[in-house]
């Protein structure tokens, strides 16, 4: 088995999974989504710098003041794929009231696979290639995607792994954008 078919293998189950208990909640009736952390339990996010497609280095603290989602993702991650035009539209609906969004992307082919995917899909927020350094800086990221909303302040309000609703990444955002 190829590494990349393992991951792909993987990232199905954590897919199954995330939507079995999807499910599950939608026959409980759970109206709204769980809120964030509440602000004195947050941790703060661990700062990084890592080059966009251009080369130029992107550092985590620097959007310190903003709302920030940072996901962690592969172009073989079918749940990814799902995510990312939400991604896309979030990054046009609420750049100018404090957000953005940052894609780490852990293909293990680096910009060779990514910069065309990203060409393609016309993603408009910034996007770094991961290493394992900052994947245990976040934990270790186990499953994909994981995705972790910042607030402002630069703290971890929400992690999210696997898929979950569009609608509960829009409240975890509209949440710390108030």
């Amino acid at each position: 088995m190829t590494s990349s078919w393992k991951r792909s293998a993987a990232t199905l189950a954590v897919f199954v999974v995330t939507m079995a208990g999807c499910a599950s909640q939608a026959q409980k009736g759970l109206e709204k989504p769980p809120s964030s952390k509440p602000a004195s339990t947050r941790n703060p996010a661990p700062n990084f710098t890592l080059k966009d497609v251009d080369g130029k280095p992107i550092t985590l603290a620097d959007y310190k003041g903003k709302v920030v989602l940072l996901n962690f993702w592969a172009t073989w991650c079918g749940p990814c794929k799902i995510e990312i035009p939400w991604f896309i539209e979030f990054q046009k609906t609420y750049k100018d009231k404090g957000f953005t969004v940052i894609g780490v992307a852990l293909d293990d082919e680096g910009w060779e696979v990514v910069k065309p995917y990203i060409s393609d899909k016309q993603v408009n927020y910034p996007v770094v290639t991961g290493n394992a350094s900052v994947e245990q800086l976040y934990g270790g990221i186990d499953a994909l995607p994981t995705t972790f909303i910042i607030d402002k302040e630069g703290r971890i309000a929400n992690t999210h792994v696997g898929l979950i609703s569009r609608k509960e990444y829009e409240s975890d955002i509209n949440e710390l954008l108030q």
